[in-house]
């Protein structure tokens, strides 16, 4: 089997809220929406926000957890000088600060943000971690 993602969906609780989020925080620009579900085309797969009560249909299970867990999705920029102000953006359109952005000590630059579901993002730069000019990163060993 091809190692390959190519959806990844998010359970939210307010369509609206979710879409204010990653649309103003972001700046991204869904490629379908509905009002259960918002599309995203990224660099190379999708990503989905759907309704809670949606979701838990779609999948025939009940009482999905909403919120923070034992995962963080992150985006990656080409700059160090991007980190804070994207951090920014984000906790100005309804994210919430977990982590102040600093330098770790493997290296790099990062912080975090909850969207207001409590997904957490990761903001970084990696100087090991090259991006193409498609937003694809590389492991760089």
């Amino acid at each position: 089997m091809k190692q390959s993602i190519v959806v990844i969906t998010l359970g939210v609780a307010d369509i609206a809220r979710s879409r204010r989020f990653y649309g103003e925080g972001f700046g991204w620009t869904p490629v379908f929406d509905n009002p259960e579900i918002v599309f995203y085309q990224m660099n190379g797969f999708v990503l989905g926000t759907f309704l809670k009560s949606a979701l838990e249909e779609d999948m025939n299970l009940t009482d999905l957890p909403v919120g923070p867990g034992a995962y963080a999705l992150a985006h990656n920029v080409t700059n160090k000088e991007d980190v804070e102000p994207i951090m920014d953006a984000l906790v100005s359109a309804g994210g919430t600060l977990l982590r102040k952005a600093d330098a770790p000590i493997h290296g790099g630059f990062r912080g975090y943000i909850a969207d207001p579901d409590g997904h957490a993002w990761e903001i970084a730069w990696n100087p090991a971690w090259p991006i193409d000019e498609n937003g694809h990163v590389t492991f760089a060993v």
